[in-house]
């Protein structure tokens, strides 16, 4: 065959024991040295623990043929584990794609790892096809009409997402099982043919700096220690240097494969093998290497977030969950916070959408969410916004462990305590990260151009009016606070009136409140004297009218708060 024209990653995701690992073994014609359970566990086990690689080469399909007049593609299968507790590998794995396999069992149909794979999908590629395998179990009387109803079943569930309409293939990977021997798989022409049919040329860049989702390391004898994984983003040739970033270990590349064939440079986009010299392949299990110096290692983030309509639960501020970033997955705790700039939260529809916002404005106000909202909860308590939702929601992410990875990285936010038999989606949130943070000394300082306030409302009220233009008012504050911070800001009076603050009034929180525009001439009449002491120590009004005629006025105070700021000032709009 020709040198291959370029390499297209199909993952290979559904629910345990689906099938996915026999798929990729009737699919390849290459494997890797991660591939088909070799993992001592898979094999004890008879499941797949890990990420497994392995490939093929089919022609150019048509519709790209006018791209290259020969040549062949060249496809990598990465297959996930379909186990519940393995849900991190799953998405490790599934943010090195261009295509999913959906692959579904057709006697037990959608299952609840089928759902959580779904929703991957979703949020990492654009193209699926579904593939219901174990055709074989089911009666030949019986096999036609169950495949055409399976496959509305999965259309009509497939409806409210990005992947209405895809096609469905049925085969039998591996007809009677696991033991029965060298028998041939069934349907794979059919799904060969709607591979190719559904295959497009990926965008690559070979600018920018290198990016290599390691997921595999191992030594060989005379040769040194190989790195196996896949080219996020850039190119590598050999002789370039490469950092490990988590280790901050530099190393000079000796040699480069794919799939067992020497190259001389690799770009975004294709499996490979790296090979250096003088590493211990103990060290690195799986991670980020990329050109020396690429890689910030943040100890929080500001993420552009959108939920997972399948998630159930509240996502809200000052909660934990799992974040994952490519391998890794660390805890990390959230601030929720929107901008209210203008327009309303988009209509969330079932179908996730891939974020396609990369920059973040420090120069806006953003107001503090006790939760991440839906468009149907278009207002948030205490905000002051009647009836108006965010534009776009965001995240401050603080992670427990300092995370390596880059800039504008896709992160997804799981609960992976929940028991893993409870019929429920894992998966909250998804989204990218727009800054990250990593000097973990001046966190507090660069936290402090992110303007995230929460509104404050303090109410009072008028105890008596001095003059037109003046008014003093209790309860708005305690004996002990300092209300000299307060001084000049605007307050509401229930009557309508605006004022200004102009000082404390005595020791004991009373405040001295300026109208500049002067109060009504009947209030003024109603409202002023004061109060005077009886021979009892009791406080008796100086007015002639009965205080039960007097409605009292209540002072209102609203400022915003920066939750972030050093100062801790108070400002108003």
């Amino acid at each position: 065959m020709a040198a291959p024209m370029f390499n297209f990653n199909v993952g290979i995701l559904g629910h345990v024991d689906s099938g996915k690992t026999s798929l990729s073994k009737a699919l390849s014609t290459t494997a890797s040295t991660a591939c088909f359970d070799k993992n001592p566990q898979s094999k004890e086990r008879g499941i797949t623990l890990d990420l497994g690689f392995s490939s093929f080469q089919l022609d150019v399909p048509t519709h790209l043929s006018q791209h290259a007049e020969s040549g062949v593609v060249q496809y990598t299968l990465v297959d996930c584990p379909g186990h519940a507790s393995l849900i991190k590998t799953i998405i490790g794995g599934a943010q090195i794609i261009d295509l999913m396999f959906l692959v579904v069992d057709i006697v037990k149909g959608m299952q609840t790892q089928t759902a959580e794979c779904l929703v991957i999908g979703e949020i990492t590629c654009e193209k699926m096809i579904v593939v219901l395998n174990k055709m074989d179990l089911i009666p030949p009387d019986k096999k036609q009409s169950t495949i055409e109803r399976m496959t509305k079943r999965i259309l009509k569930t497939l409806e409210g997402t990005r992947f209405a309409g895809s096609p469905v293939v049925a085969v039998a990977a591996k007809p009677g099982g696991p033991e029965s021997g060298d028998v041939s798989s069934e349907g794979l022409a059919d799904l060969f043919e709607t591979l190719r049919q559904h295959t497009y040329i990926p965008q690559r860049q070979a600018q920018g700096p290198f990016l290599f989702s390691v997921d595999h390391c191992f030594s060989m004898r005379g040769q040194g220690t190989v790195l196996t994984g896949t080219a996020l983003s850039g190119q590598l040739a050999v002789n370039d240097n490469i950092e490990i970033p988590s280790m901050k270990v530099t190393k000079k590349v000796k040699s480069i494969q794919m799939f067992r064939k020497p190259v001389d440079k690799i770009q975004q986009g294709d499996r490979a093998g790296v090979c250096v010299t003088q590493f211990d392949p103990s060290l690195l299990e799986r991670g980020i290497v990329c050109t020396p110096r690429a890689l910030p290692t943040m100890e929080a983030a500001i993420v552009s977030i959108n939920r997972i309509p399948y998630y159930k639960g509240n996502i809200a501020s000052k909660a934990k969950f799992h974040i994952t970033s490519g391998h890794d997955t660390v805890m990390g705790r959230l601030t929720i916070f929107g901008d209210y700039s203008g327009g309303n939260l988009s209509s969330q529809t079932a179908a996730l959408s891939l974020d396609s916002q990369l920059d973040f404005d420090l120069s806006k106000d953003y107001l503090y969410q006790d939760e991440l909202l839906t468009a149907k909860q278009q207002t948030v308590a205490d905000s002051g916004i009647s009836g108006a939702g965010p534009v776009k929601q965001y995240a401050l992410i603080q992670f427990e462990k300092p995370v390596t990875c880059q800039q504008h990285a896709l992160i997804i936010g799981s609960k992976l305590d929940t028991d893993i038999h409870a019929n429920v989606c894992r998966i909250a949130f998804h989204g990218r990260i727009l800054l990250g943070i990593s000097d973990p000394q001046s966190v507090a300082s660069q936290l402090s151009k992110v303007k995230v306030y929460k509104t404050k409302v303090k109410e009072g009220l008028v105890e008596r009016v001095m003059d037109t233009y003046t008014v003093i008012g209790k309860n708005l504050f305690k004996k002990e606070t300092n209300v000299a911070s307060f001084t000049g800001l605007k307050i509401q009076l229930s009557t309508g009136e605006a004022g200004v603050i102009e000082g404390g009034f005595g020791q004991s929180g009373k405040i001295k409140i300026r109208i500049p525009a002067g109060l009504q001439e009947d209030i003024v009449k109603k409202y002023s004297g004061g109060k005077k002491k009886s021979k009892k120590g009791e406080e008796e009004s100086t007015n002639q009218e009965d205080d039960m005629d007097k409605e009292p006025i209540k002072i209102i105070l609203t400022f915003k708060r920066y939750i972030y700021d050093l100062d801790k000032k108070m400002k108003q709009s």
